[in-house]
């Protein structure tokens, strides 16, 4: 027999009710919808920060969101590329790869990283599939620079593969290795890659995880965090050159997603602990979202959003 005043802390009911009512409708928000995360950055690296990240997403899973998972795994490559004396070279922050160098590159992001997630989430069931994104031509590449060897750009994203797995219940777990047009392998930047399967599946929101809290306005100055922001906004940023090198990508992929339709994009700092979480199914989050229009912004700034617009609509 356990007496509850050993068992249970004191003052604990309340804060623990809070937390669930303020989640309940961020939770019905999500649940049924199609949620991408590209992963990467120091939360893929440190594992105490990889258990936070994968039973955040085990969570999600569990309440009904269908969850897509987009990798890279740059420090790995370059990892292995130097215990192997293999040159490492970068020309405008993309790795030259050569035919060896796609080798090594496909080896570590399909055969390690990409098993070594798969086995984290499936530490809590059998959830997730490890896809490789030339598997069923999932994802289709052309050469991007002749001077940059095997790194390509995005030529064509086919869903079919994906769409089967979610059907089945199942978390796809895809590395940004691509087929190339000419029938060889290709490197591509994989926020681009969650960016277009974002855009193919017709995702209900896309999550950058990465080391910085989010946006910023600039980025020396920390009180210049942007929170939320418009697409028309977005595109002003990277065309008058203020937006740090490290976020150009995922902005260019945040611009692909919502132009294709997807509802909201979101970049979040993945060394917080559960920052998916609390960017989801909390009322103030902790990161910056971006909306495809001011409407949007208004509107979707809170769940009830959908409601509210309807109110509107026949008031």
């Amino acid at each position: 027999m356990k007496y509850a005043k050993d068992t249970r802390p004191a003052g604990h009911k309340d804060d623990t009710a809070e937390v669930i009512i303020e989640a309940l409708p961020w939770i019905k928000n999500v649940t049924g919808k199609t949620v991408v995360i590209k992963y990467g950055g120091s939360a893929m690296v440190d594992k105490e920060l990889q258990d936070h990240v994968v039973s955040d997403i085990v969570l999600l899973k569990i309440i009904g969101v269908n969850v897509v998972i987009v990798h890279g795994g740059g420090h790995a490559v370059t990892e292995m590329m130097q215990r192997l004396s293999m040159p490492v070279e970068f020309k405008g922050g993309l790795r030259v790869t050569s035919d060896a160098g796609m080798e090594v590159t496909k080896m570590v992001l399909v055969g390690k990283v990409n098993q070594e997630l798969v086995e984290a989430v499936n530490e809590h069931g059998n959830l997730a599939v490890g896809v490789s994104g030339s598997d069923a031509g999932t994802i289709q590449a052309r050469q991007y620079d002749p001077e940059l060897g095997r790194v390509g750009t995005i030529s064509g994203i086919s869903s079919t593969y994906l769409e089967d797995l979610i059907a089945a219940d199942y978390i796809p777990v895809v590395a940004s290795i691509a087929r190339g047009e000419d029938g060889g392998f290709y490197n591509v930047n994989a926020d681009m890659v969650a960016g277009e399967v974002a855009a193919t599946l017709g995702a209900h929101k896309i999550i950058f995880l990465t080391d910085v809290d989010g946006l910023f306005e600039d980025f020396d100055d920390k009180d210049s965090l942007i929170s939320n922001l418009t697409l028309c906004e977005v595109k002003a940023m990277l065309e008058d050159g203020s937006v740090s090198t490290g976020m150009i990508p995922k902005l260019k992929a945040c611009i692909s997603a919502l132009e294709a339709g997807v509802f909201r994009t979101h970049i979040i700092n993945g060394t917080v602990p559960h920052s998916l979480l609390l960017e989801l199914l909390t009322n103030i989050g902790i990161g910056t979202t971006m909306h495809s229009t001011d409407e949007a912004c208004v509107f979707d700034a809170h769940p009830l959003g959908n409601f509210a617009s309807k109110l509107f609509e026949n008031r």
